[in-house]
């Protein structure tokens, strides 16, 4: 399975997060899982990349030109996807990927999330979506969710569509 990863790039933030998302790598790769990500070499990104690579695994990066151009490209990559910008990286992402794992995340990840289950919304895919909710970091995020089906702005269950999960042991429940 390949599993699309979206998380955040930036290095302060809670370091449980990138304990968890070496947690996720190492048992991506010890499951023969490829792990297709944004490409980045730094945050959760390289986190996970760097503990799948560590452990085994095959990494599909999909990378905009102005990473490359920024010296930011992942250093474990098997396969190099470059793109042109975010719109062509995320419509790659969606190929490539066969679930998708949100981690903690900013608007970049939120885009790619909210991409994702649009597009699946209107039938380009039967993909899951995947919301690792490592110490309640989406909550907010489900909260809202949760309002704005209240108010019927959502058209069905936004949870048939996307799944929340708190630790990886529900995460291999949900993906397999």
């Amino acid at each position: 399975m390949k599993i699309c990863v979206f998380c955040s790039a930036n290095e302060q933030i809670d370091p449980e997060f990138f304990m968890l998302a070496e947690e996720l790598g190492r048992w991506a790769a010890s499951e023969g899982h490829t792990i297709v990500f944004g490409a980045n070499d730094s945050g959760l990104m390289h986190a996970v990349s760097k503990a799948a690579k560590q452990a085994g695994g095959m990494l599909i990066g999909v990378a905009p030109r102005i990473i490359e151009e920024r010296g930011k490209l992942s250093p474990y990559l098997d396969v190099h996807i470059p793109t042109e910008n975010l719109s062509d990286r995320k419509d790659l992402l969606m190929v490539h990927g066969d679930v998708f794992v949100a981690l903690p995340g900013g608007i970049g990840t939120l885009d790619e999330v909210f991409t994702v289950a649009s597009s699946g919304g209107l039938g380009y895919h039967q993909k899951r979506i995947v919301l690792y909710n490592m110490k309640g970091f989406w909550d907010s995020l489900i909260a809202m969710l949760d309002d704005l089906s209240g108010r019927g702005v959502i058209r069905g269950r936004w949870r048939d569509q996307i799944a929340v999960v708190n630790s990886l042991e529900e995460l291999k429940a949900v993906i397999g």
